[in-house]
């Protein structure tokens, strides 16, 4: 999938959070801000509901940075080209308040990746609760005759992915009967905003005795992890100041209950930069999740400190915006989860195979196919092709082969034959998979080309 429309003087590839790689703009633009590229990505996605998200960058330590709206991109850019990743920012508290199907979708992209990669640790019961709904998303209600018994081996779901696990989603999958895509993406996100570590983004640092711990900054405040398990929860209320000096990271705690006077907690990050990264994380956060407005940056030429201030809307903000949302629920495609993509081509060399999402433009036509005199053998080919950005035609088409005879019919002679057959009515495309099923009655084979 491909992005063209405009161009920066630098290449840009952005890569949406489904890991799907996406080529972005090059054009002259050497003293545009942030925000200036912000806005064409979100009018590409034709998401309105753009205050979550942000762009990433990696710095020269192969540091996460994001992308400030308010600065020109080559000041914040230290490195070329400039590679930036669509990401969301700020997770959304309660999902079901979004206004828009899109937000979500985006927002669930984000969150597979994150199962993924262990940034969102979950539990056995979780991982197959959360990829059955994927699974329901993007394939619909379970159907026996054009799934089969084994349809999910190519999904991803968890990092460590397991049989079991696969059996399980698929158990629960067949019980969704009737379940919107919109709908199996609402309860998605439902049971995974419940998880601990949702939208908790994380910085290495060290306490007052130079004990490894995590911080991580959420809607609702700052975490300390020490040894993947929370030690202590400082909440945005709770916390009178935030500031750095160096390496160093300070928060001042207002005083408790039984208490006279504030008290400062100090933690040591790797270096300056890492110390500011988190300061500036922290300060977003607390603006967009706990301010009505943004507070103004000082003017002046004798301020003290950093004159950063969040810029963008707040939570409360971007609400109100959403709901003067006038416009018909936008159509949009579902793209494919993270899968299996590397397949080993039936020549014997290795290909990619781009797994496509969307069905426009289907047609399905019954060619008659003989394998052997003996056996009965009926097949069905499907051909897909859609039109893709720039005008591009895009076809896929898949061949299903039921062969019906003895057990002694030679499975892989009758599918040879059947994948020589589909090389030669279509000999400008390549066969990148055969799937084998053999059954009790039929030995059905899938070939895609």
């Amino acid at each position: 999938m491909s992005i063209g429309g405009f161009h920066l003087s630098s290449k840009i590839s952005r890569h949406l959070p489904d890991g799907l790689g996406h080529n972005l703009f090059q054009t002259s633009m050497k003293h545009s801000k942030g925000q200036t590229l912000m806005d064409m990505v979100c009018e590409h996605l034709n998401l309105l509901e753009k205050d979550y998200f942000g762009l990433t960058f990696a710095d020269t330590d192969t540091q996460k940075n994001w992308l400030d709206p308010s600065k020109e991109i080559k000041k914040q850019m230290r490195n070329a080209p400039w590679h930036f990743a669509f990401s969301v920012k700020f997770y959304p508290p309660d999902p079901s308040q979004l206004t828009e199907d899109i937000t979500r979708y985006y927002l669930c992209l984000q969150l597979r990746d994150d199962m993924l990669s262990g940034r969102l640790p979950c539990s056995f019961v979780t991982h197959a609760l959360l990829g059955s709904y994927t699974v329901q998303a993007e394939l619909g209600d379970y159907d026996q005759d054009d799934h089969g018994s084994d349809y999910i081996s190519d999904f991803r779901f968890a990092p460590n992915q397991t049989r079991e696990l696969e059996e399980r989603v698929m158990e629960l999958h067949r019980n969704y009967k009737g379940m919107t895509p919109a709908e199996a993406e609402i309860n998605f996100l439902e049971n995974a905003k419940k998880l601990s570590m949702y939208g908790v983004d994380l910085h290495h640092a060290k306490d007052s005795e130079g004990i490894d711990i995590m911080l991580g900054v959420c809607a609702n405040g700052l975490l300390i992890y020490r040894d993947r398990l929370r030690i202590n929860r400082f909440a945005w209320p709770k916390i009178l100041k935030i500031s750095y000096k160096r390496s160093n990271f300070y928060i001042k705690i207002r005083p408790g209950e039984y208490e006279q006077f504030e008290s400062t907690i100090g933690f040591k990050l790797p270096n300056h930069r890492a110390a500011k990264r988190l300061w500036k994380v922290c300060i977003e956060h607390h603006t967009f999740f706990r301010l009505v407005s943004p507070e103004p940056p000082p003017k002046g030429f004798l301020v003290m400190g950093s004159k950063f201030r969040y810029s963008g809307r707040t939570q409360a903000q971007t609400r109100q915006a959403s709901a003067l949302i006038d416009r018909p629920a936008p159509h949009f495609e579902r793209s494919t989860s993270k899968r299996y993509l590397l397949s080993r081509s039936l020549d014997g060399g290795e290909v990619h195979e781009g797994v496509k999402a969307g069905t426009q433009g289907r047609e399905s036509v019954v060619s008659p196919l003989t394998i052997t005199a003996e056996s009965v053998t009926s097949a069905t080919t499907t051909q897909v092709t859609k039109t893709v950005k720039g005008g591009y035609s895009e076809t896929r088409i898949e061949k299903r082969i039921i062969i019906t005879g003895d057990d002694d019919v030679d499975q892989h002679q009758a599918l040879a034959m059947a994948i020589q057959e589909a090389k030669q009515q279509h000999p400008d495309m390549q066969v990148t998979k055969a799937v084998v099923i053999r059954e009790t009655e039929a030995v059905e084979g899938s070939v895609k080309g």
